[in-house]
């Protein structure tokens, strides 16, 4: 799967990637489809809020003037852009290596000698705006890919020189420092020895100032997509006991066998290490069997913690996946597209993921960091036009319930790639799936949607789903509920559902709007402790007081 993502100096190619029924007929019937829900096997992770299912993949230039702009800064956050982020809760950020280490030993984070980025400034910023960072280092320093032959070089190699032994820990010892860096200056402890902190004064006019726990970020992931199976195998690929070693590496020097100022966890203990988002296999999406790869490498190479338990080097799972038909389809580029999310097989993916997490990693968190549609109508990922409804009211519709999906399936976070386009008119997949438009600086209706469910039930939690068809989906918060309800169908159905309110005596219907702020709210006459409803593809909520 291939993305296309414009740096600010380069253009490089990024490669990623049955209860029961309760309602009143529609006056005309349709084939409904099967719909997957949470297996009752399958203990759904507790405290799962909506506002965990809003996170966006960015990069540091969304923070900041256009290029186009005259005088365009970078020490200064773009306000226009810094409202459209604020729809979010969390950002991935997309941070290459080579920013923070342009040359090697030379760290650099405020400003970045190559670039001239403000780390500081943007992780500050979110900070302040309560938006939780996932720094995702990847790609690898033109110094490291230099060591390779001229017809193996790629950003996205490994992370290590080449020829280097990548069964071994060791082999990534310079990722791993990096990794100590980053963390020392962005985590939380503040009790580091300053002699193993390093900063380049760089450049001349402005130079870098060492800082240690700044407290700005709580997540750090390594690389993205370490089974890129449509890359050079050992040169960019690894498996999973090869990655497993490098986060061994990253996530702790190797139980500080690589030394004081090496890995995430021997600067800041607290800061937590996120898999590298999965990919999966030959297209094969995502599974778990590589994640169990992994944890095996761990018991033979890291052994066992005090309480019995394998001592794994992660403490997030994460993985990819696009919602498509390239299962349908048998992979035939011609006809494949998105789908919706409900009709694809992320629930069932979810589902063995969230199942094997709590059987085998502790019932670890799993984070879902990239999904999403392109509008381009000629991209093998794009949403498609449903009835009256535009390709973004679609595209609107499929990522809401998406971020619904997840939650209901017991998925902790998702980030849907990405903020901004690459390039609308580019039939590349993943290219045209932004969700806000820069020029301008608005929102397209995916952030429309998701702004104001957010508003309607960010801070609730996902309780329980009451009906398959359509979706009944109960959001709770200090004794109040929410109910979310929709058509999980992509041919423009619509039913009739009668929901029950038990002893509420108020209810209020809100209904999502295209360019606006905030949904449409309308006062509901309960009767018999019911009210009536039509819902369709596009989510409704429905307030109980």
């Amino acid at each position: 799967m291939t993305k296309i993502v414009s740096l600010s100096v380069l253009t490089l190619i990024v490669t990623l990637s049955c209860c029961s029924k309760n309602k009143l007929k529609s006056s005309t019937e349709t084939e409904k489809p099967e719909v997957d829900q949470p297996d009752q096997g399958v203990s759904v992770t507790a405290g799962i809020t909506f506002g965990d299912m809003l996170g966006v993949n960015v990069f540091e230039w969304d923070f900041l003037e256009p290029k186009s702009m005259p005088d365009r800064n970078v020490k200064y956050i773009y306000e226009p852009k810094m409202n459209l982020i604020k729809t979010f809760s969390a950002v991935r950020h997309y941070l290459d290596w080579n920013w923070l280490e342009s040359t090697q030993g030379e760290y650099s984070f405020s400003p970045t000698v190559a670039g001239g980025w403000d780390y500081d400034m943007i992780y500050e910023r979110c900070k302040q705006e309560g938006i939780l960072i996932l720094s995702c280092i990847k790609t690898i320093p033109t110094w490291m890919m230099n060591s390779y032959p001229s017809s193996q070089r790629d950003l996205e190699n490994v992370p290590a020189f080449s020829g280097k032994d990548l069964n071994d820990p060791r082999s990534y010892m310079e990722y791993a420092q990096l990794a100590f860096q980053f963390a020392a200056r962005y985590g939380s402890n503040k009790n580091i020895d300053p002699d193993l902190v390093s900063v380049v004064a760089k450049p001349h006019w402005d130079p870098n100032v060492k800082k240690v726990g700044l407290g700005l970020v709580k997540y750090v992931e390594c690389n993205n997509e370490p089974d890129r199976w449509w890359k050079q195998e050992k040169v960019a690929q690894q498996s999973p006991e090869e990655y497993a070693a490098n986060l061994s590496a990253f996530y702790d020097g190797h139980k500080g066998e690589l030394g004081p100022h090496v890995g995430v966890k021997a600067a800041d203990p607290t800061m937590k290490v996120v898999i590298g988002g999965l990919a999966g296999y030959q297209n094969q999406g995502p599974t778990p069997q590589f994640i169990d790869a992994m944890i095996e490498w761990c018991r033979k190479n890291r052994g066992y913690r005090s309480d019995g338990s394998v001592d794994l080097c992660f403490d997030v799972i994460n993985y990819h996946l696009y919602s498509n038909n390239q299962q349908q389809v048998n992979n035939n580029l011609s006809q494949r597209q998105g789908i919706a999310p409900e009709l694809s097989k992320a629930s069932e993916v979810a589902d063995d993921f969230v199942k094997f997490a709590k059987e085998n990693a502790d019932n670890m968190e799993v984070w879902v960091t990239e999904l999403g549609y392109d509008i381009n109508q000629r991209s093998t990922q794009r949403a498609v036009p449903i009835g009256d409804k535009s390709v973004l009211e679609t595209q609107a519709d499929w990522n809401l319930r998406s971020a619904l999906l997840y939650a209901r399936h017991g998925v902790s976070r998702i980030f849907y790639y990405m903020l901004y386009d690459v390039n609308e008119n580019s039939t590349t997949q993943y290219a045209s799936s932004g969700m806000v438009v820069e020029q301008g600086a608005k929102r397209r209706p995916t952030s429309d949607y998701l702004l104001q469910a957010r508003k309607l039930i960010g801070d609730y939690y996902y309780q329980k789903t009451i009906n398959d068809d359509p979706i009944v989906d109960v959001y709770s918060l200090d004794g109040k509920s929410v109910y979310v309800l929709t058509v999980p169908d992509m041919e423009g159905r619509s039913e009739e559902y009668e929901l029950t309110v038990g002893d509420g005596k108020q209810a209020t219907l809100h209904e999502l709007q295209v360019g606006a702020d905030d949904s449409k709210a309308t006062k509901l006459t309960v009767s018999g402790g019911k009210v009536k409803l039509k819902v369709t593809e596009t989510p409704i909520f429905v307030e109980v007081l």
